[in-house]
């Protein structure tokens, strides 16, 4: 059902925590499934996510999206995260069963949640925001 990474990434979840003084917040719930995530992103003065946190509530593939996105933002620039899909979530960890792809999905939404939290505290503007406006009850 769950492949090894997944399985991985669920029993020792990488960059789980918080961050007491995130530059950006986001979280994003499914109603659905009672999944929630909250990620917290610090970026430095060149627009670079140098640190991501995560705490995620709900089943192995949520924690593990929320765990592999976290590697793969962490680094890049802000408008390099904004371009974050789920699929890319998915490729890493090797797929998830068809009824659980919509974590990888709340991965994705959480990360641009916390990208426009951090947009509108500091007033900058971002290209992959244009027209966006978070949904906490994905």
């Amino acid at each position: 059902m769950y492949t090894e990474k997944v399985l991985d990434h669920f029993q020792n979840p990488r960059n789980v925590g918080k961050i007491e003084d995130a530059d950006g917040i986001g979280e994003i719930g499914s109603p659905q499934c009672g999944d929630v995530m909250k990620i917290y992103i610090k970026v430095d003065e060149n627009e670079i996510i140098t640190d991501l946190k995560f705490q995620t509530y709900g089943c192995g593939a949520a924690v593990s999206s929320s765990s592999v996105a976290s590697t793969l933002i962490i680094g890049k620039s802000v408008e390099q995260a904004l371009k974050f899909k789920n699929k890319d979530a998915l490729e890493v960890l090797g797929g998830l069963p068809t009824e659980k792809i919509h974590c990888s999905v709340l991965a994705e939404e959480a990360i641009k949640a916390a990208i426009w939290d951090y947009s509108q505290k500091t007033g900058k503007q971002f290209a992959g925001l244009k027209g966006y406006k978070p949904d906490a009850n994905h």
